[in-house]
């Protein structure tokens, strides 16, 4: 295991592409392993594009599906891709499943996680996996949660960007400079065949979120030039030597 890990948990196989791919590269590029839990392929609720197609079936979009996330994955360095093909529209969390999103995020150790925002009224989904990887993290945590494993520390959650801001009452206290990786972040987008009405829309998102990062890195007059950003927003206060 490498000395620096960390750990996405994506409620369905596209997710972790649009909203973080260009933190999941960077950080690969920094020496860390860095794991992407996919809790679902999106078959059901996020493939509209795969199913319009003639004789189409189940298994058939989850195969395609998961073919996107595996090509995505290459594109952006990730250690490992974890599906747990939990089903999505509504993802089942009964407490086996959330046993073995325990088991993953114990196994990693991750010095940080990655999810959804806390509420998206559009995607329950999503903000679901957001409460079960609170819960799971808490449970990683507990000594008595079989006893012998290695307990998780307690790794920052960054939440990340959702489809529309506004409705989500998600606000981002950290950006993060992507231009170094755009290239391999675009690149993981268009593998995702099955969403290509989104490509264009977070290209434009990590513009406007590259125009943020310049102004609150010293505004026009001392900022860091950037061209791409992600923005992420932290559940837990964060313990700093330098500000």
């Amino acid at each position: 295991m490498a000395d620096r890990t960390a750990l996405v948990i994506s409620a369905h196989a596209a997710d972790f592409v649009w909203r973080c791919g260009g933190a999941i590269a960077l950080h690969a590029e920094k020496g860390y392993d860095v794991t992407v839990l996919c809790l679902s392929f999106g078959e059901r609720g996020e493939s509209a594009k795969l199913w319009k197609q003639a004789g189409m079936t189940l298994d058939k979009v989850k195969d395609a599906r998961r073919r996107e996330a595996e090509a995505a994955g290459a594109a952006l360095g990730v250690h490992d891709l974890v599906c747990l093909d939990m089903g999505d529209y509504p993802l089942d969390f009964s407490r086996e499943n959330k046993e073995r999103i325990v088991d993953v995020i114990r196994k990693v150790q991750p010095a940080f996680m990655l999810s959804h925002s806390k509420y998206d009224p559009y995607n329950t989904d999503h903000m679901y996996t957001t409460q079960v990887a609170l819960e799971c993290r808490m449970i990683a945590q507990a000594w008595g949660h079989n006893p012998g494993e290695t307990v998780l520390g307690a790794p920052q959650l960054y939440l990340f960007e959702p489809h529309q801001t506004e409705q989500m009452g998600w606000k981002p206290d950290t950006f993060l400079d992507i231009t170094p990786v755009w290239d391999r972040k675009r690149a993981a987008i268009e593998c995702m065949q099955g969403q290509e009405h989104l490509w264009e829309y977070y290209t434009r998102v990590a513009q406007q979120r590259a125009n943020h990062f310049k102004r609150n890195s010293g505004g026009q007059s001392g900022g860091r030039d950037c061209k791409y950003a992600e923005g992420f927003e932290s559940v837990f206060p964060r313990t700093v030597d330098e500000l």
